[in-house]
């Protein structure tokens, strides 16, 4: 039985955009997919945890160490300058991609889970005491669970948590009494897990309503879907760039510029500081108190990069091309397997991300996961930095196929061999 849509994009989805990704070119810009693993093609189904990089973000990033490389923001010579604008028309193009009014309110961190901490211990601390609520999902990363764990610890604040359907969606049946008198919901946009599109802005709104403010964990929804953080409601919003196409190391934080104007800088030193004397500091203007050190320059110009990548292919087809992709895996697996294979979360495919985490026969993840691997077929076992869910869920591990703008129906069709000789291979 299908389930309705449960978000404002999935709603729209199903008639975006055809799916019409030409996915043999795409796969031509990703140099890693022309490689073999134990003697076959190798099938990556791990994008969830971290996407593979075409040749425009690793050329942009080589271009930059062999042209432009120097410090940002402290020199006055023309390298320095180069240096400087590149990372800065990299935020700009950051900005843009997910709808904020400014370039100001993108801080750049070292990946989402910094991000998220960064909400944590500066807005947290500096505006929650003892008694004060932060309202968290059952669906969250430990990312968007632990920071806030850690200042209940510290403040005594109290955290509440929205529960699960049977069917990996939230059940929003008493949110209004979850929301009473809490300060902050922190919500995951889309599952890691089970790949459930949540309704932000229908949580933002009720959010706002209640006096709350609203963290959006965006790491898996920033890459697949058409974003604009306006539309959605959110007062935060995290992402990491190695999930959509760009480098490690590179995270971002958007923030509306009055919540960042108000908070205290997250960490001390270099390039965060206008003015320093023996009685004190004064910090700089955001986005640049929130960046202290010396930037991931070269991460910042790929992660630009890789935000013209998927500009160019359009979100909407991005969306499109991982709605079929999703239906057909789940139907093909399905329609082959039976009722040997469960898989979990939302039934409709324009509910869900292109995540897919299932049980098989019995057999533990990590073994799934090593014999997949000897048909070149990437998949992760175990919690998936969710353990809260895996409880809900009533299972200690699951295996998680995820896929991305380089995969097509073929991969889908080599996870489901591998599986068959998974069954061999264990004689159930």
């Amino acid at each position: 039985m299908s389930v309705a849509p449960t978000s404002e994009a999935a709603d729209r989805d199903p008639a975006a955009a055809a799916d019409d990704l030409d996915v043999a070119a795409i796969k031509a810009d990703f140099p890693i997919l022309s490689t073999t693993a134990h003697g076959h093609r190798l099938v990556f189904l791990d994008s969830a945890a971290s996407s593979q990089k075409p040749t425009q973000v690793i050329a942009a990033m080589d271009d930059y160490y062999e042209t432009s490389h120097a410090n940002v923001h402290r020199a006055a010579y023309a390298l320095a300058e180069a240096a400087t604008n590149a990372m800065e028309v990299a935020r700009a193009k950051v900005g843009r991609f997910i709808g904020a009014a400014s370039a100001d309110e993108i801080v750049f961190t070292k990946n989402a889970t910094e991000s998220l901490n960064l909400v944590a211990r500066s807005w947290g601390a500096a505006n929650l005491a003892a008694g004060d609520a932060v309202v968290l999902t059952q669906l969250e990363h430990h990312a968007d669970i632990v920071p806030w764990q850690q200042l209940a610890a510290d403040r005594g604040v109290e955290i509440r948590w929205v529960p699960l359907t049977h069917d990996g969606r939230l059940d929003l049946a008493d949110l209004d009494r979850l929301l009473d008198g809490a300060k902050l919901l922190a919500v995951s946009a889309m599952s890691n897990v089970v790949g459930t599109i949540t309704p932000v802005r229908r949580l933002a709104d009720a959010a706002h309503a209640a006096g709350a403010l609203v963290c959006v964990d965006a790491c898996q929804y920033v890459p697949h879907v058409a974003t604009d953080v306006a539309a959605l409601g959110a007062d935060f919003l995290a992402f990491s760039g190695h999930k959509m196409l760009g480098p490690t190391g590179i995270g971002v934080l958007w923030a509306r510029r009055e919540l960042l104007e108000d908070m205290p800088p997250f960490l001390g030193g270099g390039g965060m500081i206008l003015d320093v004397t023996l009685d004190g500091f004064t910090p700089a203007a955001v986005p640049h108190k929130f960046e202290a050190g010396t930037p991931p320059i070269a991460e910042i110009v790929g992660l630009g990069a890789a935000v013209d990548y998927l500009t160019n292919l359009g979100m909407d087809r991005v969306r499109a091309h991982e709605i079929s992709m999703t239906d057909y895996a789940m139907r093909s697996l399905t329609d082959r397997f039976g009722d040997d294979l469960t898989i979990y979360g939302p039934t409709d495919p324009a509910s869900r991300g292109g995540v897919m985490s299932f049980a098989f026969k019995g057999i533990h993840p990590h073994d799934i996961s090593q014999v997949l691997d000897q048909h070149g077929v990437c998949v992760r076992p175990g919690h998936h930095c969710a353990k809260p869910l895996m409880r809900a869920l009533g299972v200690g591990a699951t295996a998680r196929a995820s896929w991305y703008v380089y995969n097509d129906e073929a991969d889908i069709d080599a996870l489901g061999d591998a599986l068959a000789d998974t069954d061999r291979f264990f004689d159930f």
